[in-house]
């Protein structure tokens, strides 16, 4: 898979990148990711990426030009390797809210484009004429979108096959089935009074499975009913 992200604030999202999943995926070949900064895509000595809004009111709105020759060129690249882009995705708060299922559906794709907002937002025109998905992470504001692409970035990520350790970890994560995930208890099985649940420690697999049924469906009842 390879996902580019369109930025800004390249620096923001560099950092994350270098740790942890995504960079043993990245070292493994299982995904490439690529971040390009909007001002290498300017033509004004002063490298501007924003201006003022038509209509006025506060904040600064993302220029189109240099959001247009950007994706642009990713496109035409893609489509040169014969892999086209599947889908430009544009990080906004008045986006589908991004969710598991969504996750697991672009976990599928081939190549993403992923553009993140910031300020007031991108001119509409991006929105109209480039984008085929907006995603939301939440119902808040953020400064930027950045943040909201290393979040789908990670949750796609980790899905591919090979990027954990543990295949199945992935699947058994909450919301895959729709509940939360159960409790989960590490050595020592006593700290500090607490103890580990004695059906844990047992060793019988489908005590473990009911417990863990049960745990979910308690959880989910009591948080996120909505789910039920």
């Amino acid at each position: 898979m390879r996902i580019d992200i369109v930025t800004a604030l390249p620096e923001i999202v560099r950092g994350p990148l270098d740790q942890s999943i995504l960079r043993r995926a990245r070292q493994k070949g299982l995904v490439d990711i690529r971040v390009h900064d909007l001002r290498d895509y300017t033509t004004d000595r002063h490298r501007t990426v924003d201006d003022y809004p038509f209509g006025g009111g506060a904040g600064m709105v993302l220029k189109p030009e240099p959001i247009f020759a950007c994706i642009e060129a990713l496109k035409a690249d893609a489509e040169a390797s014969g892999h086209p882009v599947d889908e430009v995705i544009y990080l906004t708060p008045d986006g589908a809210v991004f969710d598991q299922p969504m996750a697991n559906a672009l976990s599928l794709k081939r190549h993403l484009v992923l553009l993140a907002g910031h300020y007031k937002g991108v001119d509409q025109r991006v929105r109209d004429a480039l984008v085929t998905r907006e995603i939301s992470i939440g119902d808040y504001v953020l400064s930027g979108g950045e943040l909201p692409a290393l979040v789908v970035v990670d949750a796609i990520v980790r899905l591919i096959p090979g990027v954990l350790g543990d295949a199945a970890s992935a699947l058994s994560d909450s919301f895959q089935d729709g509940l939360l995930d159960a409790p989960v208890y590490t050595r020592p099985a006593s700290f500090r009074g607490m103890e580990v649940p004695e059906v844990l420690r047992s060793g019988d697999h489908r005590r473990v499975a009911a417990w863990r049924e049960a745990e979910r469906l308690r959880k989910t009842r009591a948080r996120r009913p909505d789910l039920l």
